[in-house]
């Protein structure tokens, strides 16, 4: 038995174009692949740092700088991800987290899956002088990692990149997300293992949303999103337009404003749930499989604008639904932490890229909503919606 061979990348990732392991590092391997560290050039991308890690079938791009998110996965030739107006990925010294407006998130976003957290990680909210008390979807998206290490075990072929990212401030909340990205030679699966701990000896709390986005070729018209319903809620009046296609994906839209619905989802007698989106003709898609003991909200964010406005389809399971945070911390949807205690969270991406493999997809889910008819309400409801009246 060979121990697994891990390189520490560091905190100054200062190289550019390091090839950080590869094929030769173990000798016993017959796929080629590697995990190499480049450094990008030009507009909103100068001094961005990456991490590419290659399995051999599957590539795609780590952000360590962007609180180890990932940008796209290049699969058997196909691009996957989203072409957001913004031309990323960004440096978050270009993100105005705190721009007034609480929307200045959105300048840096066009990752495949960003974290949202951890303080809040809804909508902004205001205080009552309309001063941003939280600004959309939190910081950590726009954190750097440190502690980054890449390692490759020839035991079971497993490459894997970790990092911390720190989100504390003086005073205030100390909080240490340390994810773990996995995938194995050969893959079409991206394993996540995301753990949060409070490092302050006062009580904390945090909300975590994963905030994972596709695009054409993956969505277009007639692709459709497939989930072990038990409740459906539309989040505005905008969504309550689209309740009877909620699970269709229409072709791009000029001006199309966007609809979106909070799930509680079935699930195994495990508590493992799964959604599926796939392609008109069911031969591309991709699988979220989390614990809806650790993830027990599910979103569905419908963004079908214009290709150039940025077309595209958000699954998103957290912690909480994306209000504001003082709502949902009135209706018990904010996490407590006790000194030094620490929360998991796993998450895998399994991309199909043929009839049969969504087919097997599509029956497990049906498998978990055999056990309960789903409740579709056709309007907000009270303790899901801020907004009702």
């Amino acid at each position: 038995m060979v121990s697994p061979v891990k390189v520490m990348i560091g905190d100054e990732l200062n190289n550019v174009g390091e090839l950080i392991l590869s094929q030769a590092d173990v000798s016993s391997s017959t796929t080629a692949f590697s995990v190499t560290k480049r450094s990008l050039h030009g507009g909103l991308r100068g001094g961005m740092e990456i991490i590419e890690v290659d399995n051999g079938r599957m590539k795609f791009w780590l952000l360590p700088e962007r609180g180890m998110g990932i940008w796209k996965v290049w699969l058997d030739g196909i691009e996957i991800g989203w072409q957001s107006p913004v031309r990323g990925p960004v440096h978050p010294k270009f993100v105005s987290i705190h721009d007034e407006s609480g929307l200045g998130w959105l300048g840096g976003f066009d990752e495949l899956l960003c974290r949202c957290g951890l303080e809040s990680n809804g909508a902004p909210e205001f205080d009552t002088q309309g001063k941003l008390k939280y600004p959309l979807h939190g910081k950590i998206a726009n954190l750097p990692a440190y502690k980054v290490a890449a390692s490759v075990d020839s035991n079971n072929g497993g490459i894997r990149v970790d990092g911390c990212i720190e989100e504390s401030r003086f005073k205030f909340q100390k909080l240490e997300l340390c994810a773990s990205v996995t995938t194995k030679l050969n893959s079409s699966e991206i394993v996540i293992h995301d753990t949060i701990t409070n490092t302050s000896d006062t009580v904390g709390e945090f909300q975590l949303l994963y905030h994972i986005n596709f695009g054409a070729p993956l969505i277009g018209a007639g692709a459709e999103v497939y989930a072990p319903v038990k409740t459906l809620v539309p989040r505005t009046h905008r969504a309550e337009e689209g309740v009877s296609a909620w699970s269709k994906i229409s072709a791009p839209e000029v001006g199309f404003r966007e609809q979106v619905y909070f799930m509680d989802l079935l699930g195994n007698g495990a508590d493992q749930s799964q959604v599926l989106l796939h392609n008109a003709a069911g031969t591309l898609g991709v699988s979220v499989h989390f614990d809806l003991t650790q993830l027990p909200c599910f979103t569905l964010w419908k963004n079908t604008a214009s290709m150039r406005d940025g077309y595209v389809t958000g699954l998103e399971p957290g912690t909480n639904y994306p209000n504001p945070r003082s709502y949902e911390q009135s209706q018990g949807r904010v996490e407590t932490l006790q000194p030094g205690e620490s929360r998991e969270f796993d998450l895998r991406l399994e991309f199909h890229l043929d009839e049969s493999s969504i087919a097997k997809a599509q029956q497990k889910i049906s498998e978990y909503q055999a056990t309960s008819q789903p409740q579709i309400h056709q309007t907000m409801q009270e303790g899901w919606c801020i907004d009702v009246v």
